[in-house]
């Protein structure tokens, strides 16, 4: 990415710095829609474009969930159900081409997937959603992500009829090759660099809530959210720290910002990989600690009149996680509360922090951050949570299993919070029994995002 001046890059974030993820230039030709209310017309009725719909989900990352077709009037089904048979996808990633599984195929008014359980309305799109636990279902590599324009193509093999007998939409010998890719939520992220004052340059992601971008003079103060990814996504795409774990968007998408409108910063640490001493890793790593602090305290300068400065959080997984504790030690009096997830850090500083408010969680079987020992000499969540508690913080514990459904999980996690309300304490741990988190025993972050509980606990704290 292009270095963009310290100064210019924070000024220009109040109007785009860059162009949606993922996208090409026939985004910009593709003609007008339809208008909703134009009725559907006998005869051939062609595809104008076909998009790639993909999703940054809790568990498996970034995928590619759905195919959109855009035709040249409104399909009118007449009543017909469109058979997942009728159509025919296959994917060209990482230089091998197989089939995609096609689930269910509905007319709509957009390029989205709709996820009730009778989805669907008549318009001008087709939507061909895809199983997302088919093996060539994602769109990211071990880092990168992939090279999906161009890269589907779907062809329709049968005729749909409506029950009359009488062709809706014909079959054809022709495959349509995708124009484009939408992310929903990511795509409202525009991308920017920082460079410090010592020369240091990290990229970043921002999400700007909408109050913001319709009156940039309102005198509305929102929070800022700040994301630290963990080691796997240190890369110099500027893309992985929001689609690899499901983070920043869980801050972004439009339920959330409903609720709690708020700025999301999102930095990525750059290749090659910094560390600098053995505990150096990442975001302790003193160049980029050093580039993030003042990257956070430009952002929040250049933006006075719209960050509400005793609302920053700062959000974070793994090693991720450690920077948390390392940024909360180093500036005790910035943040307004923390999510640590599967963290380790220094003991030696938990005194510096016991008025934070911290909800942190992690697996007892993780393996890659031992829940007790940590990672490098420094101990992991669980001996950190007995060092607040030795310098005076009153830490409420629970412990449970990470593979509830949603609503027993939230359970738990409400008891848990009116039990720290009961003794006025404001760290909160959440422990997940040995085997119960689902992938891998380090990815305990699999439902915390997800938790409303633990996000609106989040965002009533302030300073």
């Amino acid at each position: 990415m292009r270095s963009i001046p310290r100064r210019t890059v924070l000024a220009v974030t109040a109007g785009a710095v860059a162009a949606p993820a993922v996208s090409t230039a026939a985004a910009d030709a593709a003609p007008a829609a339809p208008s909703e209310g134009r009725q559907a017309v006998p005869g051939p009725n062609p595809v104008l474009r076909t998009d790639l719909l993909t999703q940054v989900t809790p568990r498996n990352n970034w995928l590619v969930t759905a195919v959109a077709l855009q035709y040249a009037q409104p399909i009118d089904l007449r009543g017909a159900t469109v058979p997942p048979t009728a159509f025919q996808v296959r994917a060209t990633v990482g230089g091998r081409t197989a089939a995609r599984t096609v689930t269910r195929v509905y007319s709509h008014t957009s390029a989205a997937v709709d996820d009730r359980s009778r989805p669907g309305r008549p318009g001008d799109r087709l939507i061909i959603e895809l199983d997302p636990n088919d093996s060539n279902a994602r769109a990211v590599g071990t880092v990168d992500p992939l090279p999906l324009d161009r890269a589907y193509s779907v062809r329709q093999v049968a005729d749909v009829r409506a029950p009359d007998g009488e062709p809706v939409l014909e079959a054809g010998p022709f495959a349509h090759r995708n124009d484009d890719v939408i992310t929903p939520v990511v795509d409202d992220f525009t991308a920017g660099s920082f460079t410090d004052s010592a020369g240091f340059e990290l990229d970043f992601r921002l999400y700007r809530p909408a109050g913001f971008l319709r009156n940039p003079r309102t005198r509305t103060r929102y929070p800022l959210v700040v994301t630290l990814h963990g080691g796997g996504e240190v890369a110099d795409n500027n893309m992985t720290q929001l689609t690899s774990n499901r983070v920043a968007v869980t801050f972004a998408k439009p339920e959330r910002q409903r609720r709690d409108p708020a700025f999301v910063l999102s930095p990525q640490i750059p290749l090659p990989r910094p560390m600098d001493g053995p505990d150096g890793t990442d975001w302790t790593d003193a160049k980029v600690q050093a580039a993030l602090i003042e990257l956070i305290d430009t952002f929040v300068r250049e933006h006075s009149g719209h960050v509400d400065t005793d609302r920053l959080y700062l959000v974070g997984l793994s090693s991720g996680g450690r920077g948390i504790y390392s940024l909360l030690a180093e500036r005790p009096d910035m943040f307004a509360a923390a999510l640590p997830t599967a963290g380790w850090g220094d003991a030696a500083t938990m005194d510096r922090i016991t008025h934070i408010p911290i909800w942190a969680d992690h697996s007892v079987d993780d393996p890659v951050v031992p829940y007790r020992e940590g990672r490098f000499g420094k101990p992991g969540t669980w001996t950190l949570m007995n060092a607040l508690e030795s310098a005076g913080a009153r830490v409420t514990r629970g412990e449970w299993a990470n593979d509830l459904p949603k609503a027993q999980f939230e359970t738990r996690s409400r008891a848990l919070l009116r039990q720290a309300r009961a003794t006025r304490g404001h760290i909160l741990f959440t422990s997940y029994t040995a085997g119960t988190t689902p992938v891998n025993p380090h990815l305990a972050w699999a439902q915390t995002y997800e938790n409303d509980v633990v996000i609106d606990w989040l965002f009533a704290q302030s300073r």
